[in-house]
């Protein structure tokens, strides 16, 4: 199978011209247009920065909507060399790099602006997670960011309003164990499925419900296959930018540099597309006016995380032993610094 998609993936980038001396391939999951994702808004960015400094030599070639396979697959492709880059999710990155699952402690941080200070490469903890990423892959860190926002549960069976409400429900789920583990602990039954099948799994009762930032729900239409919409603000997971390290060393000192402050810019750009999705049209305001919207309140969320919290955190440290759980304390000790800055 992986043979077969390489082999596609090869088909598509023959295609391609390469005009340039040096060619950057970087594909993504989402749509290409900057206005609909922060991916396809960060992809656009980087291609801006790094052609138009570069005086032509080096050319970024986009391909987005998961054209050259699903997200794990797509690093396999980084990790060979067929492609040069690719922003992927943690469910991709969860079959290369495990530990990713450490993000996947619910109610970790208390808001977006603590989540975005800490879910950065140049953080104390993003420091130490990229570096752990690129020893145990050989992928380069380009940028770290969120996944679009805070995660809400959508279904098509019942508003989410406590702990019980999520009894039974089928959600579909990454990849992640971290997450199966999350859903069970509440009740439900975890799902887990590629993203690829997650519109048509809700559109036949495949599963019941999802979880997702608004952003992801909106582009992927989503309101479409569900009725109600929970926000509960539980999860927040990375997109991890990375790039084949032998090339990113075989690039000249100038083109590092480039390639690295580009990609910086862009993931700040694509940090801020999120939060401007979120408030627009393309976020919760159209969601609201086909789902049923509820806010679980607080008292009711200090449940969702006591069932929670313990189970995952024993999934964390039962799967990756001592290093997963100081990779974690660290993560929650740079979120209450970043907290206690406001």
């Amino acid at each position: 199978m992986k043979t077969l998609t390489l082999g596609v993936a090869a088909a598509c980038l023959a295609g391609q011209a390469f005009a340039a001396d040096i060619t950057i391939r970087l594909a993504h999951l989402n749509p290409e247009d900057p206005f609909e994702s922060h991916s396809g808004a960060m992809a656009a960015v980087f291609k801006s920065l790094v052609e138009s400094n570069s005086n032509g030599e080096i050319e970024v070639q986009l391909f987005p909507n998961g054209q050259l396979g699903k997200d794990s697959e797509v690093i396999d492709q980084v990790r060979s060399g067929l492609v040069e880059s690719t922003i992927s999710s943690a469910g991709g990155m969860a079959e290369h790099y495990p530990l990713v699952g450490v993000f996947d402690i619910p109610f970790a941080f208390p808001n977006i602006g603590v989540a975005s200070q800490v879910i950065d490469k140049d953080s104390a903890f993003g420091q130490a997670f990229s570096e752990d990423l690129e020893g145990k892959t050989g992928l380069k860190v380009l940028g770290l960011l969120d996944s679009g926002g805070f995660f809400e549960f959508t279904n098509s069976e019942r508003p989410i309003a406590t702990v019980e409400d999520m009894e039974g429900l089928k959600i579909r789920t990454m990849t992640l164990p971290t997450h199966e583990a999350l859903i069970a602990s509440l009740g439900g039954q975890p799902t887990a499925l590629p993203w690829a099948e997650v519109y048509t799994a809700l559109q036949t009762g495949v599963a019941d419900g999802e979880m997702n930032p608004i952003p992801i729900i909106a582009f992927a239409k989503f309101q479409e296959v569900q009725k109600y919409l929970s926000i509960t603000n539980h999860l927040i997971t990375p997109y991890i930018w990375t790039m084949n390290q032998e090339f990113f060393d075989g690039l000249s000192p100038e083109n590092q540099y480039l390639v690295s402050w580009a990609a910086d810019v862009a993931t700040d750009a694509g940090r801020s597309m999120s939060r401007v999705i979120e408030a627009s049209d393309k976020g919760l305001p159209t969601l609201s006016e086909t789902m049923e919207v509820n806010v679980v309140a607080p008292e009711e969320l200090e449940k969702f995380a006591e069932a929670s919290q313990p189970a995952v955190r024993a999934l964390i440290e039962e799967k990756y032993g001592e290093e997963g759980i100081v990779m974690l304390d660290l993560m929650l000790e740079t979120a209450d610094e970043a907290d206690a800055t406001y």
